[in-house]
């Protein structure tokens, strides 16, 4: 515990028994642990608020960064200085040729 053997224990419960005399020290341990107690719900609690915040955040990534199918059809539409959105003509002038084609074989 703490890296406290025993031998060291021993000497700092017989200094706090000189200090404060054998009357209180049954209310000092009383209110000692208590004081874990409290300490230890704390940073439970503590913790607890981290890992929801972590997981908040791994859930918030895992959503933008994979969308879920079907969503190209609802994102953003083009610039509108885009040719492809702004009035195509009907000849297909705007239009690249098609790529060549291999020989069949």
């Amino acid at each position: 515990m703490f890296g406290i053997g025993f031998q060291e224990m021993l000497v700092i419960l017989v200094v706090v028994l000189i200090f404060f005399g054998p009357k209180r020290l049954p209310d000092l341990a009383k209110s000692l642990g208590k004081g874990i107690a409290e300490f230890k719900k704390a940073s439970e609690e503590v913790r607890k608020g981290i890992d929801e915040a972590v997981r908040e955040t791994d859930n918030e990534e895992t959503e933008t960064d994979y969308p879920p199918p079907g969503d190209a059809a609802s994102s953003d539409p083009p610039p509108p200085g885009d040719a492809a959105s702004s009035d195509p003509s009907p000849s297909g002038a705007n239009e690249s040729p098609p790529p060549p084609s291999a020989p069949k074989g």
